[in-house]
Parts: structure tokens; C-alpha cells; sequence
């Protein structure tokens, strides 16, 4: 699909098409961010580096869980 790169105040900007927006569920706000690829640029609504951390902390919860349950009393 083609965007056509636009002046946006003082700004470059990408014009969604609401068919794009929709399948990312985003709307007028919303953060997106892009992620360098090998191929180019990936748009997503969410964090991968976020998400990466979510998943070390999910590895440290269950490893230690006995401990965080100690922790917690």
C-alpha cells in the first residue's frame, strides 16, 4: 500500500488510510512505533522492546516465585 509523506505544522508526517488504522486499532493520539528491519521499517502499536522486557520479567516472576511469594506476606 502506498502513504504519501505530508507537512504536518513543522513536521514530516504519514497519512494513515482508515483501512491501515483500523487493522492497527489506532486512533487520532495513539503512539505508534517503528522498528528498523533487514527489509525497511515495521509500524506497530506497541513496544517490542517493551514486550521483550515483559517477557524477562515474566521468566524472573516464575523462576523466583517462591521467593516473591515469601516477599509478598
Amino acid at each position: 500500500m502506498r502513504v504519501t509523506v505530508t507537512q504536518i505544522g513543522n513536521s514530516t508526517g504519514l497519512i494513515l488510510p482508515k483501512e491501515v488504522a483500523a487493522r492497527l486499532r489506532v486512533k487520532k493520539g495513539d503512539s505508534v512505533f517503528l522498528t528498523e528491519t533487514p527489509d525497511g521499517y515495521t509500524v506497530t502499536p506497541y513496544d517490542p522492546e517493551f514486550e521483550a522486557q515483559m517477557e524477562a520479567a515474566q521468566r524472573g516472576m516464575s523462576k523466583y516465585r517462591n521467593a516473591l511469594r515469601e516477599l509478598a506476606k
